[in-house]
């Protein structure tokens, strides 16, 4: 039977393209996004719309991958930047960061906590997609980045409680994305790489399955 994964925020950017990359690697997809009509133009047999910050929707999620035999691989890839252009931690507006955080920390963890049971049972896997932001003093990145340090920390301590499963924070690099482009408003990020170039390294993370830990995907060894 195929592995079966589900990859949030699949509908646009990075999610798109690690779905696309898993599908044509011979997995079964559960895919999320917030716009059902890109969702379900993409993804037609397998979108499952919604707001992950819905315990109804994660919980939608979780059960559709278990109608088609359980969670190998959950990829949790959604999120948001918050404000654009981003202000400085002394000026952020709280209620946007508790979006911020609810979004990027609090609907993930969520959905790994759904998804365990069957993770474990199925020697299951789970990606965090993380971001250089969250280690590194960026000015103006106050907001995102204590948002994906505080997710990471999260998947540091999972995967020393959860020996059965595999718990990897991925940091893709900087991408050429509609994210990406937010978070330089006005600025040409035609430089940046396309999110199909990762996917690789993504796929080699995911068949290969190293001990859990922090991955950045360019530094993988893909064999050509």
């Amino acid at each position: 039977m195929k592995p079966v994964a589900i990859v949030t925020g699949a509908s646009r950017g990075l999610g798109l393209a690690l779905a696309r990359g898993l599908a044509a690697a011979g997995w079964q997809l559960v895919v999320d996004a917030r716009d059902a009509a890109a969702l379900s133009a993409e993804w037609p047999e397998s979108a499952v719309a919604g707001d992950l910050r819905s315990p109804e929707h994660r919980a939608a999620l979780v059960a559709a991958a278990t109608a088609l035999g359980g969670v190998d691989l959950l990829v949790n890839n959604a999120g948001i930047l918050g404000p654009s252009p981003q202000p400085r931690v002394a000026d952020y507006p709280l209620d946007a960061l508790r979006e911020v955080y609810e979004v990027n920390v609090l609907a993930p963890l969520g959905l790994i906590q759904l998804a365990l049971p069957s993770l474990r049972a199925r020697g299951g896997a789970v990606v965090t997609v993380t971001s250089d932001a969250a280690v590194e003093g960026y000015e103006g990145w106050g907001g995102y980045g204590s948002a994906k340090a505080a997710v990471e920390q999260a998947s540091n301590v999972l995967a020393a409680e959860e020996p059965a499963v595999r718990v990897w924070r991925v940091d893709p690099g900087d991408l050429r994305t509609r994210m990406h482009q937010e978070a330089f408003p006005g600025e040409d990020i035609s430089d940046r790489p396309l999110p199909e170039t990762v996917v690789p390294a993504f796929l080699h993370l995911v068949t290969t399955r190293p001990e859990s830990g922090r991955f950045r995907l360019a530094d993988l060894q893909v064999p050509a």
